[in-house]
């Protein structure tokens, strides 16, 4: 790989951004960085608490400050929240200044991972077992298009960081 721009990991929640994030950029002997961690660092609470505390409109002009501010680092391996890239400004600058890598999983996939996931999902919160079915497919529809925006698509329920490489 020749460019040093950073890669962004984009993909619905559960996708596998952060796991595949850290050892994409093992391979490539680079930096990760998982945004919503960032934003944890930048904002010194956790997500879930700047949802509960803020909602989601807060929440969203801080990713938007710290993807601006990542994306102006080099040799970066960089996993973004879901709806990162449903921002307009988010999605242009993401095209402009990363490589960006679609990790598109089927939503069958998606709901046993989060079924099992122990990360806090704060859109999940609350949702019964229908409900959260009914809400993967709806959002994951809605956002579809932004994903699909990707330098790089790569669809397929085990995806590995190799295959990412390979694609790279």
């Amino acid at each position: 790989m020749v460019s040093s721009k950073p890669v962004v990991l984009l993909g619905f929640m559960g996708s596998g951004k952060s796991t595949l994030g850290k050892q994409l950029a093992a391979l490539l002997g680079w930096d990760f960085i998982d945004l919503d961690r960032f934003i944890e660092t930048l904002e010194n609470r956790t997500i879930p608490e700047i949802f509960s505390q803020d909602g989601e409109a807060a929440f969203r002009r801080s990713e938007s400050f710290a993807l601006q501010k990542v994306l102006s680092y080099k040799n970066k391996v960089i996993a973004i929240g879901g709806g990162a890239p449903c921002q307009p400004e988010n999605l242009k600058l993401i095209k402009e200044k990363s490589l960006s890598v679609y990790l598109k999983i089927s939503k069958a996939q998606l709901s046993i991972r989060l079924a099992y996931s122990n990360t806090p999902r704060p859109l999940l919160n609350g949702k019964s077992e229908s409900e959260t079915q009914t809400f993967i497919t709806d959002l994951l529809s809605a956002r579809e298009s932004h994903y699909s925006q990707a330098d790089i698509i790569i669809e397929s329920d085990s995806i590995s960081a190799e295959m990412i490489l390979s694609r790279l």
